[in-house]
């Protein structure tokens, strides 16, 4: 009897590359990982990734975690991140990506929304106290029953995953390799509030597959990643980019533009991904005498509205490709053409390469009734956007078959084009950091008398959080009680004017 063609995992595409090649370099960590994390940089070779994944997959079997269940993941830009992800995939469970920025009160939320199993996070990064923050929040998550780190002077009651790693792998469980199987869920932020978003594998390789092919990226090539991995555009950028073009991931935790630049020489990269703000200042700074291996740059747009306003390229040997973000929603690219200037994008299913005829479509673009863009193909996961049925009615509504990602748009009457406009009211971007505007006048209130909050625009990262107290300690105490990551806090600097 003929069985059904099955679609490839993330583990099937790392298997692949591990069977033809097992002593090629597959992962490089960040030359600047002392600093961050307080490991040392490690190089793996496929095989070695491959012992390392199997320990940790054996150890997550052996802890009684069921198949399917969910483990929630808060590492930096790391090798541990891409060698947990994989372990989990290769144990059966889905993986739940917790951003960096976030802190107590936002990490119960999405444990408890997701029924998680076990967490997995990083002693310290950037001189924050991850796993103090996973112990606080796992305590208030019913479902969580291990809570597991990376690192040195981990709290009691944390397993050390570098001892899991040091010792042979164990137990091994029989997983059905399926892309329709769910491989994770990320949090996006949208007008009706938080909300999970899961995904199958299949999605996931559905982006990193628009990336990598309208960028032309190579077979064999060395890919530097420098974009935080905590979300869907984080992991199809950086795992499904590396497994689909079998070369090597090089990591970089954003951002140190020197230590960048030097972990690109040394590793001789032909392909960087990066925010798109970070890669155009890249390339205004004679980017072929300063990394003349560079061959693609894949700049990411958080802010996709700026895109059509950017400047133009003027680094021909490495051609820009810009990839258009739309929260967790979904993406597509346009590589831009000789002029260095963006392309026009019509709307309508758009192949991948974007101008080939005959091309795979990647997905399609489409103007809402409302006036903004929507998206719909593979890697759009329509069901986690659904809206709710009204209660009012008897007759039950037609499920939508689109995602609107609430960002304003418009056709331009003489191309045809879809013109991008403004990003979805009411909510607000701190790097990858999504929150509703309303959350500024509680956090505001917080503060006391005379105190001001407000998010400023900013060309690298959407927005940044500016404000002024009569008493800068007190504020930055009451921003920290409210669960606001450090990074976010430091805005009150002094009582001068806004950070």
């Amino acid at each position: 009897m003929n069985q059904p063609a099955v679609s490839p995992t993330l583990d099937t595409l790392f298997q692949r590359t591990l069977s033809g090649q097992p002593h090629a370099l597959a992962l490089l960590d960040p030359l600047n990982k002392p600093r961050v994390t307080g490991h040392q940089p490690r190089r793996l070779t496929y095989a070695e990734a491959d012992t390392a994944i199997e320990a940790l997959s054996a150890y997550f079997v052996e802890s009684g975690l069921p198949a399917n269940s969910v483990i929630a993941i808060q590492l930096p830009n790391t090798v541990e991140f891409v060698l947990t992800v994989l372990a989990a995939h290769r144990a059966g469970l889905v993986v739940a990506v917790l951003p960096l920025l976030w802190r107590h009160a936002e990490l119960t939320a999405a444990l408890n929304r997701t029924a998680a199993r076990a967490i997995v996070t990083m002693s310290k990064v950037d001189g924050v106290n991850y796993s103090d923050l996973a112990m606080h929040a796992a305590a208030e998550a019913f479902s969580i029953r291990h809570v597991c780190g990376f690192g040195t002077d981990l709290p009691e009651g944390m397993a050390s995953l570098d001892e899991v790693m040091a010792r042979p792998p164990g137990t091994t469980r029989a997983v059905i390799q399926d892309g329709r199987k769910a491989a994770m869920i990320s949090f996006d932020v949208t007008a009706e509030g938080f909300r999970p978003v899961p995904r199958p594998h299949f999605s996931l390789i559905a982006g990193g597959l628009a990336m990598s092919l309208e960028a032309d990226i190579k077979q064999g090539a060395t890919v530097m990643t420098a974009f935080t991995p905590m979300s869907f555009v984080g992991l199809a950028s950086s795992l499904a980019v590396w497994l689909l073009c079998g070369g090597t991931l090089a990591l970089h935790h954003p951002f140190e533009i020197d230590v960048l630049e030097q972990q690109i020489n040394e590793h001789e990269c032909q392909v960087l991904i990066a925010p798109a703000q970070l890669a155009l200042r890249l390339g205004d700074s004679d980017l072929a005498a300063r990394m003349p291996t560079l061959r693609n740059i894949i700049g990411l747009w958080r802010a996709p509205e700026q895109v059509a306003a950017s400047e133009a390229w003027i680094a021909p040997h490495a051609p820009l490709t810009d990839v258009y973000l739309f929260g967790e929603a979904g993406l597509f690219g346009a590589r831009r053409g000789e002029n260095g200037m963006p392309v026009a994008v019509m709307p309508g299913p758009h192949g991948a390469p974007r101008e080939q005829s005959g091309s795979s479509i990647a997905g399609e673009i489409l103007l809402t009734p409302k006036g903004t863009l929507g998206l719909r193909g593979p890697m759009v996961p329509i069901a986690a956007y659904a809206l709710p049925q009204p209660v009012d009615t008897l007759t039950a509504q037609l499920p939508r078959d689109y995602v609107d990602t609430g960002y304003a748009a418009r056709i331009d009457r003489p191309s045809g084009a879809i013109c991008i406009t403004a990003p979805p009211s009411g909510i607000m971007a701190v790097g990858g950091y999504r929150f509703l505007s309303n959350d500024l006048q509680e956090w505001a209130r917080r503060l006391g008398q005379g105190a001001l909050l407000t998010a400023l625009p900013d060309r690298l990262s959407g927005h940044r959080l500016a404000g002024r107290a009569q008493d800068n300690a007190r504020a930055r105490e009451a921003l920290s009680e409210l669960g606001l990551n450090p990074l976010m806090v430091e805005a009150f600097r002094d009582r001068s004017g806004p950070a």
